[in-house]
């Protein structure tokens, strides 16, 4: 199931956007193990092809959604840490 996120990370504090990267990987390491696990019932023909690639395609569809808003937090987290140091930089 795909978390509740918002791609407006504005008002979030750099806390929060660590906080929901944590989440993130948290999210996939779930999908992988439902990817190795459906893979497992194909292997031991448990699950039909068909039924295989049914339940393939909406998870490489969370995959996808998960290393896109991967990439945005890290994105967001390089952003701010980059403007924190040069507020903290000496000038001279």
């Amino acid at each position: 199931m795909t978390p509740d996120w918002s791609d407006d990370l504005s008002g979030s504090t750099l806390e929060e956007v660590v906080r929901s990267q944590s989440e993130n990987r948290a999210w996939h390491r779930e999908l992988r193990r439902t990817i190795n696990a459906l893979m497992d019932s194909k292997l031991a023909k448990q699950i039909s092809p068909d039924q295989y690639a049914a339940a393939r395609k909406p998870a490489n569809e969370d995959v996808a959604e998960c290393k896109r808003r991967g990439a945005k937090l890290v994105n967001e987290i390089m952003i701010r840490s980059a403007h924190n140091l040069t507020l903290v930089s000496p000038r001279g």
